[in-house]
C-alpha cells in the first residue's frame, strides 16, 4: 500500500545507501536505537517504513500525533508500528507515568523506535527547532540504566519537489491549518496525480548517549527533565547531523539563483552563469548532493530539464516570445521557491558569514584584523542562532577557516596585513554567498 501511494507521485525507487542502513541494523542487534527523521512531508513516515521493509527490518515503534488517528489511517497504521500520543500533558501525572513506563519498556527490549525531532512539518523549508518532550523520556530511561547506551539517527528524507509545499505557502500567508480527516486523507493522495521528482533517504553519523551523557546510574531518580541544558545541547547535535547529511537537490540550487537576481528575468544561459560558481563550490567542498557532483546541472541539457520541472509545477514561469526564453520565479510563487531554496540553505551560511567577517576586517577603523573577522564571525553567528543551527564555537571557528580556505587558500596571510590585505582578500573571493543566503 506504501509502494502504490507513493509511486503515484515519486520515482519508483527510493535512493538511499543499502550498505549504511545495514550498518545501522547491525547496531540494533545489540541497543536500543532511536530515528529522528526530518519532517517535511506526509509521506516521511511511510517511505522510512518502507525502506526497513524492503530490506527486510522489522518497523520502528513510531510516536505519531492524536491528531492523525481518524479512520482509516489510525486503525491501519497502529497495527503497523504507531502508538498514538497526545500533543501536551504536561498537567497529566498519569499520562506521564504511564508514558514512562512504555518507553523504559520499549528501552529495555532493544525495540527501535521513531519520531520526528522537529515535532511538526516544517513549512519553511529549514530544519525546525528540536521538540524534546519524547527525547527526554528516552534520555531518562538510559539514564536510569534501563539499556547500557541508546543510539540516535538523525535521518534526512529529502524530495525533488513535495506535492503538499501549496499548503503551506497557504498557511504561510495566513489561511487556517487543514485538519486532519478522511477528506483530508484523500486529497493527499489526489494531489499524487502529477510527477514530483525521486525521494532520498541518508542516514547521519549516529549520537550515543554513553559518549554524549556518560555512563547511566541504575539509582537514579526519574525525571524527564526537558529544561537540561545536556538534552539541548543533545538535540541540537542531532539537528546539525540532519543538516549534514541533507542532500542538495537541482530545485535548490534553481531556485536559489533565480531569487538572488530579485524580480529580474534571465537567459537560460545567464542561469548557467549564475550556478557555475556555486556548482564548482559544491563539488571542492565535497557536499552531498542527489545526483553526484557532476551531476543533472553540471550540463545544458540537464540545466533546461531542472527548469521545465519547476515549470511543469508552476514555480518557475517562462517566456518565449522573444529571441530566447527567459525564466523568473512564477506569479506569486517566491515562497514556493523561497520553500526549496531553504532546505538547504544552511550549507551556505558559514560562507556567507565568513564573506561579511572579512569585510568587516577591512574596515579603517580595525587594528587587528585577523581578530575582528573571528569576533565578528562570532557576532553574526549570535544573531542568526535562532534561524540555523550551529555547531559549538570552537568547531565554528574551525568550519569559518575551512570554509575560507576552499575558495581562498591563503585567506589567513591576505588577513595579517591589516585591512588592505582583507578588502584584497574580499575581492578575491568567489563565488559571492551573502547576498543569497542572508539577504531573505
Amino acid at each position: 500500500l506504501i509502494h502504490l501511494i507513493y509511486t503515484r507521485g515519486y520515482g519508483e525507487a527510493l535512493h538511499y545507501d543499502r550498505a549504511r542502513l545495514e550498518q545501522l541494523y547491525a547496531l540494533t542487534q545489540r541497543y536500543p536505537v532511536v530515528f529522528l527523521p526530518s519532517h517535511k512531508s506526509n509521506l516521511d513516515h511511510l517511505v522510512l517504513q518502507y525502506v526497513l521493509h524492503e530490506n527486510g527490518h522489522p518497523p520502528n515503534h513510531t510516536a505519531g500525533g492524536i491528531n492523525m488517528n481518524f479512520f482509516p489511517v489510525g486503525p491501519l497504521v497502529r497495527r503497523s508500528g504507531v502508538f498514538f500520543i497526545r500533543r501536551t500533558f504536561k498537567d497529566n501525572p498519569v499520562y506521564k507515568f504511564v508514558l514512562r513506563q512504555y518507553v523504559d519498556y520499549l528501552i529495555e527490549k532493544r525495540f527501535s523506535l521513531e519520531w520526528y525531532v522537529e515535532g511538526g512539518r516544517s513549512r519553511s523549508g529549514k530544519l525546525l527547532p528540536p521538540r524534546l518532550g519524547l527525547l527526554a523520556y528516552v534520555v531518562d530511561s538510559f539514564r536510569r540504566a534501563r539499556a547500557e547506551d541508546v543510539y540516535l539517527i538523525p535521518v534526512s528524507i529529502a524530495y525533488d519537489q513535495i506535492q503538499d509545499v501549496g499548503d503551506y505557502v497557504a498557511e504561510l500567508r495566513g489561511a487556517a491549518k487543514q485538519k486532519e480527516s478522511f477528506g483530508w486523507f484523500v486529497k493527499i493522495l489526489r494531489q499524487l496525480h502529477s510527477r514530483f521528482g525521486n525521494i532520498h533517504i541518508n542516514f547521519g553519523e549516529p549520537v550515543s548517549l554513553r559518549e554524549a551523557l556518560g555512563p547511566p546510574d541504575p539509582n537514579a531518580a526519574p525525571n524527564p527533565d526537558e529544561q537540561s541544558v545536556a538534552l539541548q545541547k543533545l538535540s541540537f547535535e542531532v539537528a546539525v547531523r540532519i543538516n549534514r547529511v541533507t542532500p542538495i537537490t537541482p530545485t535548490s540550487l534553481v531556485t536559489l539563483a533565480l531569487l538572488g537576481v530579485g524580480d529580474r528575468a534571465m537567459t537560460l544561459d545567464e542561469v548557467i552563469a549564475s550556478l557555475r560558481g556555486l556548482l564548482d563550490y559544491v563539488k571542492r567542498r565535497g557536499l552531498p548532493t542527489t545526483d553526484g557532483p557532476d551531476g543533472e546541472l553540471s550540463t545544458r541539457e540537464g540545466m533546461a530539464r531542472a527548469l521545465d520541472s519547476l515549470i511543469a509545477s508552476g514555480v518557475v514561469s517562462s517566456f518565449t516570445g522573444g529571441p530566447e526564453a527567459v525564466y523568473a520565479i512564477g506569479p506569486d510563487q517566491h515562497l514556493t521557491a523561497a520553500y526549496y531554496r531553504n532546505t538547504t540553505i544552511h550549507f551556505f551560511v558559514t560562507g556567507a558569514i565568513a564573506e561579511l567577517a572579512v569585510l568587516r576586517a577591512a574596515e579603517g577603523d580595525v587594528v587587528d584584523s585577523t581578530q575582528e573577522f573571528f569576533a565578528e564571525a562570532m557576532r553574526l553567528r549570535d544573531l542568526l542562532k535562532f534561524e540555523f543551527f550551529f555547531p559549538d564555537k570552537d568547531a565554528f571557528r574551525a568550519e569559518l577557516s575551512a570554509e575560507l580556505g576552499v575558495r581562498v587558500p591563503d585567506w589567513a596571510d591576505a588577513l595579517a596585513k591589516g585591512p588592505a590585505g582583507a578588502l584584497a582578500l574580499a575581492r578575491r573571493i568567489k563565488p559571492l554567498l551573502s547576498h543569497r543566503v542572508l539577504r531573505p
